[in-house]
Parts: structure tokens; sequence; C-alpha cells
């Protein structure tokens, strides 16, 4: 799979033009928009689900395009149509894609109510349920026409006249899909129906990994909805009686994949909506991919990035519309990076431990971000404020480092002021949970990252619980390498500990980094929670009313926690930290100048550290 992108937008600098080389050979993947299904209704009505976004490639192995070095190519990346909120309406069609001589169509709308047909489309919609009999057919496919086919037709709608209970066996066609059609609604008993599935998308490699792109959404189901295609299509929304509202709306489809959105179910009930909505479309994607070293890419805005494939060639990502160049080669440099948030605060009455802020690492030994010479914007995330009333403490911000983002810790939870609980936040880690409240700790690991050696949580861990009923001490914030409370619930009057953290030697020392805060104990013969190893700052007690500590300034240190309704605040969370490592070749400059570049001496063969404790910027040239 590819090295870890940068920015486009900072690819820029340093690519010069060469006189006289021919023109670029470009491989090309382009996805439009899925588009949006049709809504269910209360009159026994189910919406068909959106046509995938038309599909075409010539990866691998296809006609590449030319491009000429040094002129700037437009790039659309079409939207997702809306699905269908109203009665009697149909999804509406997604938007077209486009890189050079390439247009991919926006997947057709779904059908609604009245037994409305199918939008045309890349992939066409299915078909809507309606009164009057007779089956609405699913949308015409690969429209307008190109070769090979970008999509697929969508499936027809069941519109079965047999009543159980009130509810009619009808169900939505599926909208079809990159490489199959989509699935007609079915009738297996005539009690049931079940919406037609979306049609399968297709799998791509040419980002250097396979995924899989513009699937159908599913048609609703009176009964139960289909099940949306493999590409991103969203499911259908289900009728059956009794069910809860929640599941009769259609789901998006997945964004950047052109899936279809998924068709509405059946409205009546006590509780469900009159009209369920059909889901949107996901929005398209343009993946361009250079077919040698001779040549690099830049993209912009920024929001696009560059990658590279394993034999070094550039691979430019649009999610959102833009623009590409071709220039000159440059030679990547390769950068180990520790992105830590900030920690979250502790909680105040009854207070819990803040959770430490999200760690993401790739040294030693994991996979390195490339770089191409430019600027870099730098994030060091603030750590969450203790809070100074009741209740929960703030959670800290989230630390960004080129596509590295660690998410802030999440604020320990407190009494809310009447004879209820705030929880504790999810977060990189979470916050500890309330003395009086049971699983009112907060998740670690939110949002979630792949767990590794460097990273056995992700980002982090949960917070603890609270302690055993008669003693009722706060949990601690979780950590990096640990939960909150590690050892448990406590069998005496003694706070959770917070979780604790790592150690990383990327700057040639090791040190020690988001630790969860310790919680607040509960009496006067109570015990405050340490906070854990790498910043956490320790919880307090009436027995001992001095402050509760702040986590670790750049560590993300999750706060501790404060007991009862003494006078101090609960300990706020500590700020984070970001750590660049290169080798010795590279060029490297960091602003504002509170943030700092050294060179290691040896062993470490001269490798220089940018060290972010304030955001900033850091240059590569």
């Amino acid at each position: 799979m590819p090295i870890n992108s940068a920015r486009g937008g900072a690819s820029a600098k340093g690519f010069g033009f060469t006189a006289g080389v021919k023109d670029a050979e470009l491989d090309y993947l382009v996805v439009a928009g899925g588009g949006g299904a049709g809504s269910g209704q209360n009159n026994n009505v189910s919406g068909g689900g959106g046509g995938a976004g038309g599909y075409r490639t010539s990866f691998p192995g296809g006609t590449a395009i030319l491009i000429k070095n040094g002129v700037s190519t437009p790039v659309t990346v079409g939207g997702g149509g809306a699905g269908s909120t109203t009665d009697c309406t149909s999804g509406i069609t997604g938007s077209s894609s486009i890189f050079s001589t390439i247009t991919s169509a926006g997947g057709g709308g779904g059908g609604g109510h009245r037994g409305k047909a199918g939008e045309n489309g890349g992939s066409g919609g299915g078909g809507g349920t309606g009164t009057g009999g007779g089956p609405a057919l699913g949308g015409t496919g690969n429209t307008p026409p190109v070769s090979p086919p970008q999509g697929n037709n969508g499936g027809d709608a069941f519109n079965g006249g047999t009543c159980t209970g009130g509810t009619y066996n009808r169900a939505g066609g599926g909208g079809g899909g990159a490489s199959v059609t989509g699935g007609n609604g079915l009738s297996p008993t005539p009690s049931t129906s079940i919406g037609g599935s979306g049609g399968t998308g297709s799998a791509n490699l040419i980002s250097g990994c396979s995924v899989n792109y513009a699937g159908g959404g599913a048609g609703g189901g009176n009964f139960t909805g289909g099940t949306g295609g493999t590409g991103g299509g969203g499911n259908g929304g289900s009728g059956i009686p009794g069910s809860p509202s929640t599941t009769r709306n259609g789901t998006l489809g997945t964004v950047n994949t052109g899936g279809g959105g998924g068709g509405g179910g059946y409205g009546t009930c006590t509780g469900a909506p009159n009209t369920p909505s059909g889901g949107s479309g996901g929005s398209g994607i343009v993946i361009i991919r250079s077919r040698n070293t001779s040549y690099g890419l830049t993209a912009s805005p920024g929001t696009n990035t560059i990658s590279y494939a394993p034999c070094g060639a550039n691979i430019a990502t649009f999610t959102v519309p833009g623009s590409v160049t071709v220039g000159a080669y440059v030679t990547p440099t390769l950068v180990d990076f520790l992105v830590v948030a900030g920690g979250g605060g502790g909680g105040r009455c009854g207070g819990a431990g803040g959770g430490a802020g999200g760690y993401r690492t790739s040294f030693p030994g994991g996979t390195k971000i490339t770089l191409t010479p430019g600027a870099y914007p730098i994030t060091v995330g603030a750590g969450g404020a203790g809070k100074s009333g009741v209740g929960r403490g703030a959670s800290g911000a989230d630390s960004i480092f080129s596509t590295i983002t660690s998410a802030g810790g999440g604020g320990g939870s407190g009494r809310d002021g009447g004879a209820g609980n705030e929880p504790g936040s999810a977060g990189g880690s979470g916050g500890g949970g309330q003395y009086d409240f049971p699983g009112s700790q907060g998740a670690g690991n939110t949002p979630p990252v792949a767990s590794s050696p460097l990273m056995p949580g992700g980002q982090g861990f949960p917070g603890g619980p609270k302690g055993a009923p008669s003693n009722d001490p706060a949990g601690g914030g979780g950590g990096a390498s640990a939960a909150g409370n590690p050892t448990g619930f406590q069998t005496s009057p003694t706070a959770g500990v917070g979780g604790a953290g790592l150690s990383n030697s990327i700057t040639g020392s090791p040190v020690a980094y988001a630790g969860g805060g310790g919680g607040g104990g509960p009496s006067a013969s109570g015990v405050m929670g340490l906070g854990g190893s790498g910043g956490g700052g320790k919880g307090n007690t009436p027995a001992s009313p001095s402050p509760s500590a702040a986590g670790t300034v750049n560590t993300g240190g999750g706060g501790g926690g404060c007991t009862g309704n003494i006078s101090p605040a609960a300990g706020s969370g500590g700020s984070g930290i970001v750590i660049v490592r290169a080798p010795g070749s590279a060029g490297f400059t960091a602003a504002p100048g509170t943030n700092t570049v050294t060179t290691l001496p040896a062993p470490a063969g001269g490798c220089k550290v940018a060290n972010f404790t304030v955001p900033g910027t850091l240059t590569i040239s």
C-alpha cells in the first residue's frame, strides 16, 4: 500500500518544469456522486435505492490520459444526490465527476411513492412502490453510454397486493452498482417483503490498496429493507410492524465512494415518521496516478492529497473539486512523527480524572509519512479546562500533523448540580466515571484508530468506572497504554488511578506522554487517585483540599478530578505536543521561534527533530 500521504497543496514548492519532456501518462479513477433514494410513505409505500455514481478507470492496464507538463487541469468531484424527504417524490440524481476527457455521470435517483420509476444515470436508481399495482421499473444505467460501461440498471419494485395486519408486502428496487444490476424487490411469502439489494460496486487498487467504490443503494421494504451494495451503498429502511422509527429511514451512501442512498421504508406505526426519508447518495472521488517517477503531481486545494505508490509514483486523490498539475518529480522525505493531543479536564463534585490526549506515533519502526518540499501547518491541542463549578470537565483539543489527527482527551465525569450526572466524555482516551453513577466513564480511541504494537489501544483507552458502591471513589481517566482504574474497582475509599501513558524516544531520550488524570477521593478519610505516568494530574479529597493537579504541559496528560464542593477546581488537562523526526539531510525549519529544530548526536546519525509545543509551521526544503 502507499506510504501515508502528505497535503497536496504543500507539494507545489520545488516542482520545476522540464522543457522538452513528453506529456505525462496518467492513470485515473473517476467516480461520480451516488443517487439519492426515494422516500417511503404511510400508505404502505417504500422507496427505491439510489444508483451508484458512474465508475470509469484506466487502472490497471487501460488507456492513460496524456497531460502536458506545467498545465493545471481542473478536477470535478460530484456531490451525492439528496434523498427524498417528502411524499410522492423520487431521490435526486447525483452530480458528475470530471477529469480531462473523462466524465462519469451521477447515479440515478431512486423512485418514490405512486410507483415512480428509478432515474437513469451512471447506474440507475431502483423503482419505487405505490398504490395502483404494477411494478415500477428501475432506471437505466450507463447513461450516457460509454465503453466499457460506467454502471448498471436499477432493480424493479415489487408492488404486490397482499395485506397482512394492515401492511402490504411491497418492496422498492435496489440501485444499480458498478459491477452488478440492482436487485428487484422481493416477496418470499405472502406476508413478507424485502427491499432489493443494492448492486455490487467495483474494487480498485489505484490508491495502492484495494478499495470498493460505486455500490448501489438498497430498496426500502414494507417489512424488511434491503442491503446496500459493497462500495458504499446505503441500506434500505425497514417497515416491520412495531419497529422503531429510526430503522425506517434509508441510510446514506458512503462519502467519497459514489454509493447510492438507501430507500425509505413503510411509515405507518405509532411514533414512526409518516414519510421515512430516503438516504442521500455518497459524494464521488477522483484519483490520478502517474505511470512512472519521471513526473510529479501537485493537487489543490490542500484538502486533496498526494501520496506515493510502492514504486514511488505520485498518486493525487481528490475528495473535493480542485486542480492537478504535472511537474518535475521531487524526491520525498520520509519522516517519523509523534502526535499527542491535549488532555481532558477533571470533573468536579464526585469528579473523575480527565482522559489523556490521543497518542499516535510511527516511532520506532512504524509507517512513516512522506513529505515533499513545502510548508506544513502544525496544530498543538490545548488541554481541556478542569471544572470550576459542578459537572464534567472540558475535553482537550486535537493535535494535527499532515494526515495524522490525534483526538483530545475526554473530560472527567461529575455531578450536574442536581441529582443527575454528566458522564465522562469519549476522546483519544476517555474521561473517568463519577462516583455515584456506574457506567459513566467515557470511551477511548474515539474516533477509532487501528491498534498496533506502538499504540496498543489505538489512540488510547477508556476511562475507569466508579469504585465499590460502599466507598464511591471516582474513576481515573484513560491513558495511552491502559484504562483508568487499571486494577479494577477499588476496595477502600481510594479513587481510581489514571491510566498509564507510553514512553517514546523520538527526541533521542525516553519521555512518557498521555497519562490519565486521577479521580477525586470520596470522603474525608479517602485517598486521592494518582495520575498515570505520562503527565496525568492527581485528584484531591476533602481531607486534602489542595487543588487537583493539572496534567503536565506538552504531555497530553489528563487533569485530576475534584471531590465534593470544596473550594479548589478540578485540574485542567495538559497541552499536547507534535514531534517530527527526519534524516539529517532534510532541510527543516520550525516557526514560530518557540518551536525548535535540533540535530541528534551519534548514534542517531545526525537526525533532525522538530519539536512543536505550540501551533506553528514546519517547512521542508
